[in-house]
């Protein structure tokens, strides 16, 4: 008896020698050296140019992943995808029969317009502070590096929050780890997208190409911006996105509008007609059984209302003062399809416009499905809704026969969905996360994101439950100009990403 108390005495003060150490380990002072460590890379990474659309940009981000995966110990390499590879990387503690963990995380970034930035280049980071007139201005870079670090500082950059910014807190986690001599508690696998901004064109390929490298027991995200509470956040879901592209013709060639205007109708005109009818004042699509499959239950709305959300802050961030009345507040909001138009485009204005009767007008949409409203769904009762309003589609310039035969021609054109996912929160791998990153408490629980990433693909083709793990500032600007990363951020993540790191599985 007495040696089985002196076993359990002794397995006790490992446990607590162990728990003191990772408690240590991820005090402030630590990771914010680290970090610092890490900031030059995050420099470098952020000065090579990543949109995915130009392949050799993409290929120099591949070789600097690798390569600073591989200085860590970490077996790392690309993974073949039509000239625009993936980066693979796995712990080189990796140990046979101990759970594993698949981390995604993105490098390629959304297409750039330089002048709309307040800075030199959306390609070359710089730090900056908001002042007390509300406005940011750039401060010296080794602001990073000071005693009394102002977590307030930014990184403005294109792919600072979205998503480089996560992939280096990982790797000053990796270097956290590696100073304290504290191995991972699970086995570690990465996988980094190079096109999760072009709907992971090739990571369906790339995946069923590579199952047994990647095969795991559960798969982590980290994208998407945190609760604005900044309290630690998990996602258990995220809609899918389709792109659709509407073209109304007019005319067979732009015409005078001094001779042409009042006969020749205006497919500018007719297109706004079209969109306008698609949603009523409320914000609401007005499309029969466009939210007909949506069914939340009394456990969802418990779900919901816990999430702390300040939607009068909300308001005032976005500078609106009434929001659409699709849900009764914001969670709910995102847990319906929407309808967005990202774009119009019919002819010049300002200094390049002409006085014509353009020959046609285009409108490109994205739809945001859900798991129980896929694209096939919402774009079969879109595409049902222009021909119901009078319109015969074409998936080609319209033929003279076809012109002299329809009043009203358009073409309507679906990209490849990627679709959405859902993952229960009262499930193994939502019980370890919140575990991990609760911070001694219950962390910030969302039904559902409103964004989009290839989630549903890989949890399909690798028939693995998942989580989503927000770390960046909610105000990032991801996807428009003057993105940028809050350094609070980037000390709270890497944080979070050693939390799961050092936490069985």
């Amino acid at each position: 008896m007495r040696r089985s108390f002196k076993v359990l005495a002794l397995t006790l003060g490992i446990l607590l020698q162990l728990q003191s150490s990772r408690a240590e380990s991820f005090d402030e002072a630590s990771l914010r050296k680290a970090d610092a460590n890490v900031f030059p890379e995050f420099f470098q990474l952020l000065s090579i140019p990543c949109d995915s659309m130009v392949p050799a940009d993409i290929q120099k981000n591949a070789d600097w992943l690798v390569a600073a995966f591989l200085r860590r110990g970490y077996r790392a390499a690309p993974l073949e995808n039509n000239g625009k590879p993936l980066v693979y990387a796995e712990s080189p503690d990796n140990k046979p029969g101990r759970p594993t963990i698949l981390f995604y995380m993105h490098f390629d970034a959304q297409p750039v317009i330089p002048e709309e930035w307040s800075q030199k280049s959306p390609w070359i980071p710089v730090v900056k502070k908001k002042g007390a007139d509300g406005k940011w201005a750039e401060v010296p870079n080794d602001q990073l590096f000071r005693a009394d670090f102002d977590p307030e500082l930014r990184v403005f950059a294109r792919d600072a929050a979205d998503d480089k910014g996560p992939i280096l807190m990982f790797l000053a986690g990796l270097d956290l780890l590696k100073s304290r001599g504290i191995k991972p508690a699970v086995n570690v696998k990465l996988l980094l997208d190079s096109e999760e901004e072009r709907n992971s064109a090739g990571i369906g390929k790339v995946v069923t190409d590579n199952k047994a490298l990647l095969a795991s027991d559960a798969l982590v995200v980290y994208d998407g911006a945190e609760h604005p509470s900044a309290k630690p956040t998990l996602a258990f879901g995220n809609r899918g996105t389709v792109a659709v592209t509407i073209t109304v013709y007019g005319p067979k060639a732009p015409l005078h509008s001094g001779h042409y205007g009042n006969y020749a109708p205006n497919p500018a005109l007719n297109l706004s007609k079209l969109l306008a009818g698609m949603k009523d004042d409320d914000g609401r699509v007005t499309i029969p059984g466009y939210y007909d499959h949506v069914h939340l239950t009394a456990e969802d709305r418990k779900i919901m209302a816990a999430v702390p959300d300040d939607e009068a802050a909300l308001n005032k961030r976005l500078g609106i003062k009434i929001p659409d009345k699709v849900g009764a507040n914001y969670q709910e909001a995102l847990q319906y399809p929407s309808l967005n138009i990202r774009g119009i485009a019919v002819a010049g204005v300002g200094s390049k416009a002409s006085n014509i009767v353009p020959h046609q007008a285009i409108a490109e949409l994205d739809l945001r499905t859900t798991t129980d409203s896929d694209s096939a769904y919402l774009g079969g009762l879109l595409k049902s809704y222009i021909e119901k309003q009078g319109y015969f589609l074409v998936d080609h310039d319209p033929t003279d026969a076809e012109r002299a035969e329809h009043a009203k021609l358009a073409n309507f054109h679906m990209s490849k969905a990627d679709e959405a996912a859902r993952q229960e929160i009262d499930s193994p791998v939502g019980h370890w996360a919140a575990k991990a990153i609760g911070e001694g408490g219950q962390p910030v629980q969302l039904r559902q994101m409103g964004g989009t990433l290839p989630t549903a693909e890989l949890v399909h083709l690798l028939q693995v439950p998942f989580v989503l793990v927000p770390l960046v500032n909610a105000d990032d600007n991801q996807h428009t100009f003057d993105e940028n990363l809050r350094m609070g951020n980037f000390i709270s993540g890497t944080r979070r990403i050693l939390e799961m790191l050092t936490t069985a599985y």
